[in-house]
């Protein structure tokens, strides 16, 4: 049986404040899509923040230490931690969750891979698409489908 991952890659272009740490991690959070609307308490982002502590102190922490923490309910903190998976941004482990690799840096290096090959895949099918249905074949020069 043949498994693959797949990942919801958001990503937001806004301009980044350069006045403190919170606001830059605020930026970032809505940038990778994890702040919106519809998550009127950021409780998302709040998940992620506390998976970065826990990054600092290379650990990993639980859904309910989660919960605990944040004082929001395990099923809250478990669909976010769902979508952080689901982002390529978090990995769980064998005691609990924590972030893909040590570092932003690294961890922005890897979506962006994510991304690539995603992009790839979907140029790649629509290429197969347009000979398909007969239409014209359109190959960027250089460019590896």
């Amino acid at each position: 049986m043949v498994f693959r991952i797949e990942r919801k890659i958001t990503i937001v272009s806004m301009h980044k404040p350069q006045d403190s740490l919170n606001q830059e991690l605020q930026w970032l959070g809505s940038a990778l899509g994890l702040i919106s609307e519809r998550d009127k308490d950021s409780s998302c982002f709040r998940v992620f923040v506390e998976l970065l502590k826990t990054a600092k102190l290379k650990q990993s922490t639980t859904s309910d230490e989660l919960a605990y923490k944040l004082g929001l309910s395990r099923g809250t903190i478990v669909h976010h931690l769902n979508r952080l998976i689901s982002a390529g941004i978090i990995v769980p482990e064998r005691r609990g969750y924590s972030l893909r690799v040590k570092s932003l840096s690294e961890l922005m290096y890897l979506i962006e891979s994510d991304f690539e090959n995603s992009m790839r895949e979907i140029k790649r099918v629509a290429n197969d698409l347009d000979n398909k249905l007969g239409l014209r074949e359109f190959i960027k020069e250089n460019t590896v489908l």
